[in-house]
């Protein structure tokens, strides 16, 4: 049953502040109340972070592995009833949550393997050579983790990006311990899912400093939490206002730290020539289906489709209006994200040279309609505003005159999730004068599908330059989000009982390489 207290290194806390989830749909309160973390819980948390962070971090690797797979499998044995709670908070579909389920832990998994093949330590070894002038030292390399890690829970993944998310289980994985600020929209689904990590933490031998959970509606408990001197890196997914207040905090601090933040996209689309003359009804079709998918709150949105102008992409943009009257109205997954949305769409009508292509189904209550307006380049250009993201299931189509002006708005947008070529071979040799600007414009570039969807990989990358994340060298998603939360040591002429075991002669099968060659 759910307490609604904060987890602070295994211990449950109240407090004499509360606070209620909100069911999505309809704006009922539900129990039971949620207490609020005081600065006092944020203290105790990163302390006995710090203090776990000692065992956590020394654990071998195969150690680690069977303590991630144990979050995974607690996780797993929720079942329905994690499931349905995320459903009243967050309005998302059965299959949907059911899907982030299995992603969440599929994730967890997919580190645990990582942690195991060790990849990820990047040990080197290079010998002393005595006979070199000045004589080279012995010099041995391996990663090491950063220490305590902050993690935010995003609002619109109340698994996969949540307590138990990417964040948490790359930083698991780097050996880390978090401590998560849960997102006020799903309290409930955050203290399952604290509570399924809580028992592999004790199931483990660990000690409970590994993971805590705080709760809280205020920005002053997020703000306490990034400028603890104990915490060492920061994940957030979320707005770029709230991004951007953390890493102002974080910079500020006596010794500034990472903040890994996920923030705005609008996910550029180009409709080639060809391509778009060859399938242009089908392609409507299919950009409506993206740009509405779970009420369009994904953050990798078509937010806008650049075309030129064409009896092709006429068609297109008639096809796309004539879906849109068969998408039916969403529950959005706060009366806040709703209510931003409606200003969004309604300042993006008011634009110059925007025209409305076509709206989905009026609904009631917390539901957002579906929208898809048009505009020439030359106007996409002359005001900044198309480029700001609107999170919610609208899009933009741009008219262009020509592939030089799709080049030109491409160079000048600012940094991406995603960039999309749709294409056919006769396209092949336009699109390759596109990649270039593509290639710094965003973190991943994609072929002939929609951008909607992030599969968790070893070759995924989830991140771009600013301001779609705060580091564009980062990823969020996929086994190179470990990465985040380590840092490089190297040891020179060390005797070989001091050494890390790793770093050591016979240091076990783990890939290095020794004197600039590949071994293990």
């Amino acid at each position: 049953m759910l307490t609604g207290t904060n987890l602070i290194a295994g211990e449950q806390r109240q407090s004499g502040q509360t606070f209620q989830a909100v069911e999505a749909a309809s704006g009922t309160k539900l129990d039971p109340a949620f207490h609020e973390a005081s600065e006092q819980d944020v203290a105790d948390a990163c302390a006995a972070a710090a203090e776990a962070q000692k065992v956590f971090g020394a654990l071998s690797p195969a150690k680690r592995a069977a303590f991630i797979r144990l979050v995974a499998e607690k996780i797993d044995a929720l079942g329905d009833m994690l499931t349905q709670r995320a459903m009243q908070e967050s309005g998302l579909p059965e299959a949907r949550l059911n899907g982030e389920r299995g992603r969440t832990v599929g994730q967890l998994r997919l580190f645990a393997d990582e942690v195991e093949q060790g990849e990820w330590q990047r040990l080197r070894i290079d010998h002393a050579d005595g006979g070199k002038t000045p004589s080279k030292p012995d010099l041995r390399l391996r990663m090491i983790p950063l220490g305590p890690v902050a993690v935010f829970g995003a609002s619109n993944f109340p698994l996969a990006f949540s307590v138990a998310g990417g964040d948490t289980a790359s930083a698991f994985a780097a050996g880390c311990c978090v401590v998560v600020k849960g997102h006020p929209a799903h309290p409930g689904t955050s203290e399952l899912v604290a509570g399924a990590i809580r028992e592999a933490v004790s199931e483990s031998g660990l000690p409970a400093g590994v993971f805590s959970l705080v709760n809280s509606t205020s920005n002053a408990i997020g703000e306490a939490l990034v400028t603890d001197p104990r915490i060492a890196a920061v994940g957030f997914t979320g707005s770029r206002a709230g991004g951007l207040a953390l890493m102002r905090h974080a910079a500020e601090r006596p010794v500034p730290i990472p903040v890994y933040a996920e923030m705005s996209s609008i996910n550029p689309v180009v409709l080639m020539p060809n391509k778009l003359a060859a399938d242009a009804e089908a392609l409507g079709q299919a950009y409506v289906g993206s740009l509405s998918l779970g009420a369009g709150q994904f953050c990798t949105n078509p937010g806008i489709v650049l075309g030129v102008e064409s009896d092709a992409l006429d068609t297109f943009v008639r096809t796309s209006g004539k879906a849109l009257e068969s998408v039916a109205a969403q529950t959005m997954l706060t009366s806040a994200i709703r209510g931003s949305y409606d200003e969004g769409i309604g300042k993006l009508g008011k634009l110059k040279g925007v025209e409305l292509v076509g709206t989905g189904a009026e609904g009631s209550g917390n539901c957002g309609r579906a929208q898809v307006f048009t505009v020439s380049g030359d106007d996409f250009l002359g005001d900044d505003t198309f480029s700001h993201e609107v999170f919610g299931p609208s899009s933009v189509v741009v008219r262009c005159r020509d592939l030089d002006q799709v080049r030109e708005i491409l160079t000048k947008l600012k940094g991406q999730l995603t960039t999309t070529l749709h294409m056919n071979e006769a396209d092949h040799d336009a699109a390759r004068e596109l990649l270039p600007v593509m290639e710094q414009l965003a973190g991943r570039i994609i072929a002939n599908a929609w951008p909607t969807g992030v599969d968790v990989t070893h070759a995924m990358v989830h991140g771009g330059p600013f301001p779609a994340t705060s580091d564009g060298r980062s990823t969020s998603v996929g086994t190179l989000a470990i990465d985040r939360f380590l840092r490089p040591v190297s040891y020179q002429d060390m005797p070989s009982d001091l050494l890390p075991e790793a770093l050591r002669e016979d240091g076990g099968s783990a890939p290095r390489r020794v004197d600039g060659q590949r071994a293990g």
